[in-house]
């Protein structure tokens, strides 16, 4: 194995030798080096070759006015509709680990809202964040039952859960 290693180099033309510059009038690129006499791209740096370099115009970015603002903590609001409800069994508790289960909700923490698109066939009991009018309807027609939780921002609901318990604890002990 060490036999071919040692043996081992780059097929001809792979590898070409640095340009070198600078080294006397004969070699062609002695004096100022290829780069002509004067002016911004004989300088070093120069100043060009910036992604976004207009010529020394001002560019765009900064002609265009600061508009807007990001929101640093955003509530990721994920809707489903009553129609896609229907891939769980008749008499299942549908919240939302139930719905991460069935990939309808992805990614972190977000606030499900059934909305009302699509027909519903058998019972269910869905636990989400919010519901349309026409949606609830659907899920009581359907003979399920429609149960609206609070929104607890990023938090998970392990969270929320067991600060709940918390309170109820301390509630007793007084």
């Amino acid at each position: 194995m060490s036999e071919i290693l040692s043996r081992l180099s780059p097929p001809a033309g792979a590898r070409r030798r640095s340009k070198r510059v600078g080294c006397g009038v004969g070699s062609g690129l002695g004096k100022t080096c290829g780069r002509g006499q004067q002016g911004q791209k004989s300088r070093k740096g120069g100043n060009i070759g910036k992604l976004h370099f207009q010529g020394g115009q001002t560019p765009m970015q900064r002609r265009l006015p600061k508009r807007g603002f990001r929101v640093p903590f955003p509530i990721r609001n994920v809707a489903l509709n009553v129609g896609e409800l229907e891939r769980f069994d008749a008499g299942a508790a549908v919240d939302e680990a139930a719905l991460r289960r069935a990939r309808l909700v992805k990614g972190p923490s977000a606030r499900i809202k059934i909305l009302g698109n699509g027909e519903l066939g058998k019972p269910l009991t869905v636990t989400a964040h919010g519901f349309s009018k026409s949606a609830t309807e659907k899920i009581e027609r359907a003979g399920g039952q429609a149960v609206t939780i609070e929104w607890h921002g990023a938090a998970s609901s392990d969270t929320a859960s067991s600060a709940s318990d918390s309170d109820a604890s301390s509630e007793s002990a007084s």
